[in-house]
């Protein structure tokens, strides 16, 4: 015992730090969610988080994901896994959308729409739509990038979803369809020649399947390809939370498709399976990716088994085998030649010890170097700016910082130093979408206070209403919110890092503009002052 005291004087003494669960480290933290079981299984949602239309591929032992990005920048997530269960944010195809002019300001439920990642000639593809102006693709040699700036493939309002197929006999085709909300049709897929490089459309484009004849209400989102001479296009129908996955095929590139549903919900718990990826991995199994609308918690990602009969895919579980199949929740992990892969998950707690912003980080619309900059001092210095004009409540703020929910279930603890510099200035921790609420670190008359502030319905300019405010003496605090099934959220601080206590209400999270609840920082400040306060994050935490 007395050599063990005296070992740890010496350590205090020769400053070597003993790191208590509050202090800084560089550990890694228990997810909260892990599809992979580690005894050969997996279970679904493979992403608990809101990666909405996701689209992947395989390239030689890897597969990479992309998934819509909606207004959030950086934009169209690039994931890379060796498995398709365990995946990993490796970066970014867009750094910024453009228009600059239209999307330096918050355009909720805009920007990137379903895309779809493909490898031709050696080189990286993502063809994304923009429903306000047309469809961009993206290149790149290695899929970490760097990636070109958009090329502007076909023109045109509500044109969205694109999917490219490059035949056999090197001619490309771009099948599409259409955003009634800007176009005025909907229920449509169309398909029109390209350039053998994928970079021009032509104005050939043949409808090739009208939803209101068929039964196919809402067909959207089609995947393009091509098998055992069949032309291929996987299309969900139905609505994003209610419906189901429709494949046709046909002999000719622009038709006639035969048409068959072969997935939908069934008796399984998982509404609206659709929207997704066949992926066939080294072993020649078949399988494919897909989202579920969980509203509050986004569009998270499935992944069903799926194999061929009589050239028709039947995917998930197909008991009374005929030919539709349904979601199954846990399954054998895919044979990809080798049996154990590390796990991984989109990353989530960040210590900010890097001078580089973390990849799970997303704004509201193009950063501006004004709003917060990385450190090497071991925080983020996210500034006061002023809030925008004509500005109602957070639904018109640009510079919040935030990532996706990445569970059901979980709790996250920040700590942060405000250093205010004028009366009006304030910051704290958010839950975003179209209702949120956040702790709000608020400075008055040269003192600090904190509150729960809400706005119910913020997207129709709904009144931020405030909690009875707490003073705070330090400037520097942990702030907490603990999320439990369905969405329900409990705020507490902490001056100690040790005991917590509840402010305010509990607060039932809610989607975004097509995207999920999501949680961050806001830092602002009422009216324009040449020298900005800041608060500097030093950590955030995501645990059980």
């Amino acid at each position: 015992m007395k050599f063990i005291k005296i070992t740890f004087l010496f350590l205090c003494f020769t400053g070597i730090q003993i790191l208590t669960g509050q202090e800084k480290n560089e550990n890694n933290f228990s997810k909260v969610w892990v599809a992979d079981q580690g005894n050969g299984t997996y279970k679904n949602p493979i992403l608990y988080a809101d990666y909405s239309d996701p689209d992947a591929i395989r390239v030689g032992d890897d597969y990479y994901m992309t998934a819509s990005s909606f207004n959030c920048v950086p934009g169209l997530p690039i994931l890379h896994s060796k498995d398709l269960v365990n995946w990993k944010l490796i970066g970014y195809a867009l750094s910024k959308q453009k228009p600059l002019e239209v999307y330096n300001k918050v355009q909720h439920g805009n920007g990137v729409w379903a895309p779809c990642i493909r490898f031709y000639n050696n080189e990286f593809y993502i063809y994304y739509p923009d429903p306000d102006f047309g469809i961009y693709v993206v290149k790149a040699k290695k899929a970490e990038g760097p990636w070109s700036e958009p090329i502007m493939v076909k023109e045109g309002k509500g044109l969205i979803d694109p999917t490219p197929l490059w035949d056999e006999d090197g001619k490309a085709y771009l099948g599409y369809a259409f955003a009634g909300s800007r176009a005025g049709i909907k229920s449509v897929l169309a398909v029109c020649s390209m350039s053998s490089d994928g970079l021009s459309a032509h104005n050939d484009d043949v409808m090739i399947i009208d939803g209101h004849t068929t039964d196919e209400v809402t067909i959207e989102g089609p995947k393009f390809y091509k098998r055992n001479g069949y032309y291929y296009i996987f299309a969900p129908a139905g609505g994003v939370a209610t419906g189901w996955q429709t494949v046709m095929r046909s002999k000719n590139v622009y038709g006639p498709y035969e048409k068959r549903k072969v997935m939908d919900q069934g008796k399984s718990a998982v509404n609206g399976p659709h929207q997704g990826a066949w992926v066939q991995t080294q072993t020649g199994e078949d399988w494919f990716i897909h989202f579920q609308d969980q509203f509050a918690y986004g569009r998270v990602v499935h992944l069903q088994p799926m194999k061929w009969q009589n050239d028709w895919p039947v995917i998930g579980n197909d008991e009374n085998k005929d030919g539709t199949g349904e979601p199954v929740m846990a399954y054998k992990k895919p044979n990809v030649g080798k049996k154990i892969f590390p796990i991984e998950t989109p990353p989530e707690s960040d210590e900010f010890n890097k001078p580089k912003l973390g990849l799970q980080w997303q704004w509201h619309a193009n950063p501006q170097i004004t709003w917060g900059l990385p450190t090497a001092m071991g925080y983020y210095n996210l500034n006061c700016i002023p809030v925008p004009k004509d500005y109602n409540n957070l639904f018109d703020v640009p510079n919040l910082l935030l990532q996706k929910f990445p569970s059901d279930e979980f709790t996250a603890t920040a700590k942060i130093t405000f250093n205010s510099r004028f009366d009006g200035e304030y910051a704290g921790l958010v839950i975003m979408g179209l209702d949120y609420s956040f702790l709000c670190l608020k400075q008055e008359e040269g003192k600090l206070f904190l509150s729960q502030r809400t706005a119910l319905k913020a997207d129709k300019k709904g009144i931020e209403l405030e909690s009875k405010k707490i003073a705070i003496k330090d400037k520097t605090i942990y702030l907490q919110v603990k999320v439990k099934a369905g969405g329900i959220c409990n705020f507490l601080y902490s001056i100690d890092g040790q005991k917590f206590n509840s402010v305010g209400d509990n607060f039932t999270a809610r989607e975004g503009k097509w995207i999920g609840a999501k949680i961050g920082f806001v830092a602002l400040r009422e009216g324009v002052i040449n020298d900005a306060g800041s608060v500097a994050i030093d950590w955030f935490r995501i645990t059980n």
